[in-house]
């Protein structure tokens, strides 16, 4: 869904750290001892430090994702448990025969946190705006899957008359496509097709206001620069407030894995996700681990020559020691997509044959690494990219003779540098945005703002194409051969499958299920002593 900064890498050491501890024979049971929650309205988290973007068309981090359940809501939202979609600020939806128009009625109840109702204009305004801030906004390139959208978004025409995005009426909204996409519906659940109040379509730097959302909550209180903090309350105008337990938010943004579990050990907090030192925790009843629809990989850049040429990207790939470059992680990984029901088994890249390399190498005219530039590999500040770049650069010299140059960069600069076009390889996570394989592969797209590898590929392009005019296991079968040829062409190096590390009482907290995602809505959080019985709806204050 997002690219990550530290937290899944972190998340490996503390998960490593709890296989490799026993936890004492006589130790007290901590999970009674750990102080109850006081206010069983009001629930205390912590996420990782990092930067927060509160306009949802200029994010792509994992940890504003989550906040975005709370803030904002579009046509669709997910389920808690299953991440498919529900119904949410639409009341209903027709389809055309030809499978290409939508029709939805925004609900007459929709309101904003203001009062203002949510009309079908504000999606057209909000989805309209992503495509004009191109770059800045770095999931529009979704939007391409709208008739016009993609040549509004590059500059090819001007005219919004031309973008299949219709409102006849305030409250129905008329989508048109470019071809047929049973899996539509999941894209809408993505934060960055929630619609905007137009009070905030103005304004750039929101870092200083509050803004105005139509979600479950709204943003109270901001101190985030300051106090590492953000409160939110309840939207009382929502139109299922009815249903939502939680009277107030508060998420903590600890300086370090130590205060995170500080947090946890006193009951400041009651949801940890991403830094924490496990080590520190005196409850681990609360460590919850799971896989999820997410993997770590480097890429090869298409971007400046000779690396344009495949066979050379390929040379690489095949050249690798595979086996020892994954052999510290407990999901290695072959394969671009994490392997779910229904999606074919492909081979992936798991073949080192230094012979078909230098193979390679001489068909494409630069036997030996003769005529090559160095090979520019940036890492981030942590010790397993640090052996695992060391490995890259030690094989590609010994077995191809091609140099290479390292470049280490702080978290802080290093994804935003990944849009540059000073360097050949880097690495990034991927988290998929909805349960579907195309989350992953549209980024590779030649047009798409999340397309840092420049990735350029005809036959790529044309089988994505043909996915989108096709259903069901026919549709995954030409989505699996994409990625087979991202994998034998070079473009991706994949590491491991990611997994989530949360720490949290699930027999105190309702309505937070394990999930592929690991998005957890807040509007089904509650303290379980606030569960209604089957039928019975909670009166609000």
């Amino acid at each position: 869904m997002k690219k990550l900064g530290l937290g899944l890498l972190l998340a490996h050491y503390a998960l490593a750290a709890v296989f490799a501890d026993e936890a004492p024979q006589n130790e007290p049971d901590y999970a009674e001892t750990r102080p109850k929650a006081e206010n069983l309205d009001e629930l205390t988290v912590a996420f990782s430090a990092g930067d927060l973007e509160l306009d949802f068309r200029k994010s792509y981090l994992a940890g504003e994702a989550q906040l975005y359940t709370a803030l904002y809501e579009g046509l669709f939202s997910y389920h808690p448990r299953t991440m498919e979609p529900v119904p949410a600020a639409a009341s209903s939806w027709k389809l055309s025969k030809d499978k290409k128009q939508w029709t939805f009625t925004i609900r007459e109840n929709a309101r904003y946190s203001n009062g203002d109702a949510v009309e079908a204009g504000d999606f057209r305004a909000a989805w309209l705006s992503s495509l004009e801030l191109g770059d800045a906004s770095p999931y529009s390139s979704l939007f391409d899957i709208i008739e016009g959208a993609r040549d509004y978004r590059l500059g090819i025409h001007n005219d919004r008359s031309k973008i299949g995005i219709e409102t006849p009426d305030a409250r129905t909204l008329v989508v048109k496509l470019v071809a047929p996409a049973s899996f539509f519906p999941s894209i809408l659940c993505h934060h960055s097709f929630s619609p905007l109040h137009s009070s905030m379509l103005t304004i750039n730097d929101w870092s200083s206001i509050l803004p105005v959302s139509n979600g479950p909550f709204s943003i109270t209180k901001n101190n985030f620069d300051g106090g590492h903090s953000v409160e939110f309350a309840r939207n009382e105008h929502y139109w299922d407030a009815a249903n939502v337990s939680l009277k107030k938010i508060t998420v903590k943004y600890p300086e370090d894995g130590d205060e995170a579990a500080a947090l946890w050990n006193s009951g400041a907090a009651r949801w940890i996700a991403g830094e924490v030192s496990i080590e520190a925790l005196t409850d681990r009843s609360g460590i919850e681990v799971n896989a999820m629809f997410a993997t770590h990989y480097y890429f090869i850049r298409s971007a400046r020559k000779p690396w344009d040429d495949w066979r050379l990207r390929r040379a690489l790939a095949l050249s690798l020691p595979w086996e020892e470059l994954r052999k510290e992680y407990i999901l290695p990984a072959k394969t671009l997509i994490y392997p779910i029901p229904g999606y074919p088994t492909i081979d992936g890249m798991n073949e080192t044959n230094i012979e078909e390399a230098k193979k390679l190498l001489k068909d494409s005219g630069h036997a030996k690494g003769k005529g090559l530039p160095d090979l520019v590999v940036r890492l981030t500040p942590s010790r397993e990219a640090a052996r695992i770049g060391a490995l890259m650069a030690s094989t590609w010299k010994d077995k191809l003779g091609i140099k290479v140059k390292i470049e280490v960069l702080p978290y802080e600069k290093y994804f935003a540098s990944l849009r540059g076009n000073d360097y050949d390889i880097a690495s990034s996570t991927w988290i998929g945005d909805f349960a579907d394989p195309y989350t992953f592969l549209q980024m590779w797209r030649k047009d798409s703002n999340l397309n840092d590898a420049r990735h350029n590929d005809s036959d790529y392009e044309k089988l994505i194409d043909d996915s989108m005019r096709q259903e069901g296991s026919a549709r995954w079968e030409t989505l699996a051969k994409a990625e087979e040829l991202l994998l034998d062409r070079g473009t991706v190096l994949p590491i491991y499958y990611s997994y989530a590390l949360n720490i949290i009482d699930t027999s105190e907290i309702d309505g937070w299920y394990i999930n592929v995602l690991d998005i957890h809505p807040f509007k089904y959080l509650s303290f379980k002593d606030f569960r209604p019985l089957p039928g019975v709806v909670r009166a609000l204050p």
